[in-house]
């Protein structure tokens, strides 16, 4: 098989087309980028939510069961 480009540079040249090509790649590749560290952001504040508001209940049940005894 036999590849496209003679070499690495002809390969980022892109037949003189590079601007258009490796900025379709960056406008493709960014927004994914964006787009994981967003989630993963989120994840952890949900998580994050979560586990205040088990500490939450857990504090007023304390206090329920204190009062009851």
């Amino acid at each position: 098989m036999n590849s496209a480009f003679a070499s690495w540079s002809e390969f980022f040249a892109m037949g003189g087309y590079a601007f258009y090509v490796w900025l379709a790649v960056a406008m493709t590749v960014i927004p994914l980028a964006i787009l994981v560290a967003h989630t993963a952001l989120q994840h952890r504040a949900i998580l994050r939510g979560i586990a205040q508001q088990r500490a939450r209940e857990s504090r007023m049940r304390a206090a329920q069961a204190q009062e009851a005894a």
